[in-house]
């Protein structure tokens, strides 16, 4: 790290043992658009050829420079160099209320089509003493809902699902009619995180977002705002 008086910089250094880049195609091509080397790798390792064009143009936004080293048939070396201001001035730390992550007694519906997802949740929530009922899409869950609407203290929604996604079951309970409709906690958990996937969800009825991946404190305490 390199410091003045209102700049620290940082380097971030990346190293892989992968296939390696010629020098020329480093130089010539590696940041642009749709680019790979060895055309074979793509079937063979993935990837569109997007990723170095996409991470060099944030870099260029936050002030930044990339620098690469490669060796064919040995691996390549990444370093992204990035300035930040020094905040003279911070906000004061006030003390920090801890929520209760307790869950014992509580019952959560957890909506996930994706059964590591749904794996990782349940894992999450029984180990903070939660009861946990699956329902593995909107349509599911809607019908779980209005067999027991008094029996869930919230329900843990995913987005993007078949038969019916999270933005459409969450509008679903809310105008069911049941008891708690309009006011069982409904918490979204999507890797879409955007400030425009956030109010989608409000504006869908749901009361909270959780990005993914799950990390089991953050989603503690998001519920813990509401049981």
């Amino acid at each position: 790290m390199n410091r003045t008086a209102d700049t620290a910089v940082y380097a971030f250094t990346i190293r892989d043992t992968g296939i390696g880049m010629t020098q020329d195609f480093i130089d010539n091509h590696l940041f642009e658009a749709f680019s790979q080397e060895d055309n074979a790798a793509r079937s063979q390792y993935g990837g569109t050829g997007l990723g170095m064009s996409i991470v060099s143009q944030l870099v260029q936004k936050m002030n930044g420079t990339i620098t690469v080293e490669s060796t064919v048939g040995e691996g390549s070396s990444f370093t992204v160099t990035l300035p930040f201001a020094i905040d003279h001035d911070p906000p004061a730390a006030g003390p920090e209320k801890e929520a209760s992550t307790d869950l014992h007694g509580k019952r959560l519906l957890v909506v996930e089509d994706n059964e590591l997802n749904m794996e990782i949740a349940e894992f999450m929530l029984k180990s903070a003493g939660a009861e946990v009922v699956k329902a593995f899409d909107g349509e599911s869950a809607v019908r779980a809902f209005a067999a027991d609407p008094a029996g869930y203290d919230a329900i843990l929604m995913d987005l993007m699902m078949p038969v019916m996604d999270g933005y459409a079951a969450a509008r679903a309970i809310r105008a069911s009619g049941q008891p708690r409709a309009g006011t069982v906690p409904i918490i979204a958990m999507s890797a879409n995180a955007y400030a425009e996937d956030v109010k989608k969800c409000l504006d869908s009825g749901m009361n909270a977002h959780i990005s993914k991946p799950l990390f089991k404190d953050v989603m503690l305490r998001t519920i813990a705002r509401f049981v």
